[in-house]
């Protein structure tokens, strides 16, 4: 007979029935361990076994028995397992083993019953059980666990199940009609996600059996949220300072709100309320998922200086909760905004004359910042004659007014450049330019570039030249500019000056009228006016001294020795006449200026150079030696005057002169004291008539009027004229006299004083003395030296 697990087959080897022997054993006995004596049970001979071959056939096909022949005792092999025997847990659990024993055969059926002892535990299939519990389950709701298994059978299987402690569950548990016990885990208290979203029980199966033997599983149970949490926000307002200007994508804040939930059930979505306005949604932006808040526009301290902002925060649940704050953002000023000059009113166009405190301008100022960066300051970028004045009702608003009297010529226009400037760090800075142009007033008079002019003309000018140009300035504009000039009136010698002269009254250029003569007139002095066109009209004068400049245009004229137009002058020497004896004197005169009238004299014509000599200066003729018997008796001597003009004139005369045997007293040198004799004798009334003749041409009053007037004499030393008269034709002998030949004054005198009969000698003295000028009476002999003789005229020079 065979049999597996849970089935029974017989197989029948012999048409007779077999007996069976029953034992029963403890399982996981040792090995070695005896489980009966077959031999004796059986009734076998053990001494006829030895012999014989016997065989244990064993289901399963695992030899747990074997047979000792020798002692006939069956004993255990190998540990016997009750519950991998008998897995499906009958009530009793047989081994069932033949004995064959051959020759002869013999077989025995044996059952060996196997006994459960406690050497299992109760144990769960799954040692960690999960279970989904909503938060919102009512307490006494039942939640299913797994059953633990017990291989052991009757009491030392599971006999009870026990929970760790918890306020919120409890085990019960329910015997079903196969004796199973189920378990259910027992919501006694309701559950909070938030407050604990996990509770960790430990479920116990407790044995039987001795010893107590027990399994335990680990249960967890997951509360399900719902969505019964609003999210939350830490603050219910949020206040940020922030600068203003701060750049686009700048984090202003993050918003955490908090939803006790989970899942879709804490995902928050931030948005905007409908409390917000839409300038501020314009300037900030609110990350939806994230809630942060980020500048996406322009913040401006001047255009808002405070934003304000309501923000909820709403989750996904099914039924959405939501929370609400509010976040107020001030904004901080910076310096950003440049100070701005607003003029009110300007008067662009002032006079010059305008009153010191005047208003020229109001003008304002403001700064849309706040703080130290509003506050602002004028003032003017440098210095004019202008200031300004705050207004004391007024704040920021000042009057600029002229501060000092305005001279359109010294500046006719002003460029005041108004700098606003406010107290920020750093600073900024602001200009404005206020361009005033000063009206004219006439408060000049016109001015000439001198006080005094002195204008030279030459003499013999054509009438209606023009001599100068004297232009006045006037600073002044337009009519106040325009200037007439005029001559003022003034008569010399019945004469007004408008005959002599004429000014332009438009450019103040100067005409001569007339033809003016150095001989006759030397100089003019009269004033001019320049007179601008203003109201009042101002005017200025100026002084104007005309000195007429000599030509060289009179030629120099002999008056000694005087000669009949054309005539040769004749003169007669002793010829025992010593060297460096006085011969003649050429005297010649010239009405020019002094420069122009100052004479030289040479020879043009000269028989012997050896004989004469001519003092280039005087015009003195000298012996160079004595005559001798081979000279000739009679000399041509031609002299030439010539004046220093440019070009330089001249005049000449001849001298025939003669010797004589008969012995003639020498001219004295001119250190004689001059002597006054007659000198009406034949030969020299022809000398007083020439040169009175001349005198009258030359209009000798005119010229002593203007010499004494306006020129001194000059020393200079003039050799006297002599001439020989025979002294059986005249009696008397011609003293030695000197006129001097470029001095018109002298000349002047000389003929006046041979008017009244007598010979004027002008006498040399030592030097730094005066001149002794001597007249001669009619008939005084040359030899007549006493001083009683000659009245002298002294002049200190």
């Amino acid at each position: 007979m065979r049999f597996w697990p849970g089935v029974f087959v017989w197989c029948t080897l012999w048409p007779s029935a077999l007996s069976v022997t029953r034992y029963s054993i403890a399982e996981e006995m040792e090995p070695g361990s005896v489980v009966a004596n077959l031999a004796a049970d059986l009734g076998l001979d053990l001494g006829g076994l030895a012999q014989r071959e016997v065989k244990l056939d064993i289901f399963p096909n695992k030899k747990y028995l074997d047979f000792n022949k020798k002692t006939g005792e069956l004993y255990i092999v190998e540990k016997m397992d009750r519950e991998y025997l008998c897995p499906a847990k009958p009530a009793s659990c047989f081994l069932k083993l033949d004995v064959i024993i051959e020759s002869p055969l013999r077989i025995f059926n044996i059952e060996l019953q196997i006994t459960d002892i406690n050497d299992n535990a109760p144990y769960f299939r799954r040692d960690r059980v999960e279970l989904d519990v909503s938060e919102s389950a009512t307490p006494g709701e039942r939640f299913s666990l797994p059953n633990a298994v017990d291989p052991d059978v009757g009491i030392n299987t599971i006999k009870t199940y026990k929970l760790s402690q918890s306020e919120h569950f409890t085990i019960e548990t329910q015997t079903g009609s196969d004796g199973t016990q189920y378990v259910d885990l027992v919501l006694t208290k309701s559950l909070d996600r938030e407050e604990n979203a996990a509770h960790s029980l430990i479920l116990t199966a407790v044995d039987g059996g001795v010893p107590v033997r027990s399994g335990t599983a680990s249960i967890i149970v997951r509360v399900q949220d719902t969505n019964d949490n609003p999210p939350r926000f830490d603050k219910q307002t949020y206040t940020i300072n922030m600068t203003e200007n701060s750049a686009i994508g700048t984090l202003v804040m993050k918003l955490n709100a908090t939803d006790g939930d989970e899942g879709p059930n804490s995902d928050l979505v931030y948005s905007f309320t409908l409390y917000t306005s839409e300038k501020t949604q314009d300037v900030f932006d609110l990350n939806p998922n994230t809630g942060e808040i980020t500048v996406k526009g322009t913040i401006d301290y001047e255009d808002m200086k405070l934003y304000e902002m309501h923000i909820e925060a709403r989750d996904k649940g099914t039924q959405p909760l939501l929370g609400q704050c509010r976040v107020v953002v001030h904004v901080n000023d910076m310096n950003d905004n440049y100070p701005e000059i607003t003029i009110q009113s300007v008067k662009n166009t002032v006079h010059e004359n305008i009153p010191v405190g005047s208003v020229i301008a109001l003008v304002s100022v403001s700064d849309r910042d706040a703080g130290a960066n509003g506050n602002v300051s004028l003032s003017i970028s440098q210095h004019m004659p202008f200031i300004l004045n705050a207004s004391l009702d007024r704040p920021l608003h000042y009057k600029l007014i002229v501060a000092e009297p305005l001279d359109r010529e010294s500046a006719p226009e002003y460029e005041i450049t108004l700098i606003v400037k406010d107290a920020g760090n750093p600073p900024l800075f602001d200009n404005e330019t206020i361009t005033v142009h000063v009206l004219d007033v006439n408060d000049n008079a016109p001015q000439f570039p001198q006080s005094f002019y002195t204008i030279r003309v030459m003499e013999n000018n054509a009438p209606g030249a023009l001599i100068s140009s004297l232009t006045a300035f006037d600073p002044d504009l337009h009519e106040n500019q325009y200037l007439v000039y005029f001559i003022i009136e003034k008569e010399i010698a019945n004469t007004s000056m408008s005959m002599l002269f004429s000014i332009n009254p438009e450019n103040g250029n100067l005409y001569a009228l007339k033809t003016f003569d150095y001989e006759i007139e030397k100089d003019f002095l009269f004033h001019i006016e320049a007179r601008d066109s203003g109201s009042p009209p101002l005017s200025s004068n100026v002084t104007v001294h005309i000195i007429i400049v000599d030509q060289n245009d009179n030629a120099p004229v002999i008056v000694s020795p005087w000669r009949a137009h054309g005539s040769v002058v004749e003169e007669k020497i002793p010829r025992s006449t010593d060297k460096g004896s006085l011969v003649a004197k050429v005297i010649a005169l010239d009405t020019d200026s002094v420069h122009n009238s100052r004479i030289t004299y040479q020879f043009l014509q000269v028989p012997d150079a050896t004989l004469f000599s001519l003092d280039q200066y005087n015009g003195e003729i000298r012996t160079m030696r004595m005559f001798s018997y081979r000279d000739q008796r009679h000399h041509r001597l031609v002299v030439v005057a010539k004046d220093n003009g440019e070009p330089a004139l001249s005049a000449t005369v001849t001298i025939k002169l003669s010797t004589v045997e008969t012995a003639v007293k020498a001219y004295s040198d001119m250190t004689e004291v001059p002597l006054e004799y007659d000198i009406f004798s034949d030969l020299n009334l022809y000398l007083v008539i020439g040169l009175g003749s001349v005198s009258f041409l030359l209009l000798i009053t005119i010229l002593v009027t203007i010499v004494l007037k306006c020129q001194k004499p000059k020393a200079s030393k003039a050799a006297p004229p002599c001439r020989n008269s025979v002294a059986s034709e005249r009696n008397s002998t011609i003293a030695d006299s000197t006129l001097v030949s470029n001095d018109a004054y002298w000349y002047s005198l000389f003929l006046a004083e041979t008017r009244k009969g007598k010979l004027v000698v002008r006498q040399p003295v030592p030097k730094g003395s005066r001149y002794i000028v001597s007249s001669i009476p009619r008939g005084t002999g040359l030899t007549d030296t006493s001083d009683s003789a000659a009245s002298t005229l002294q002049v200190r020079v």
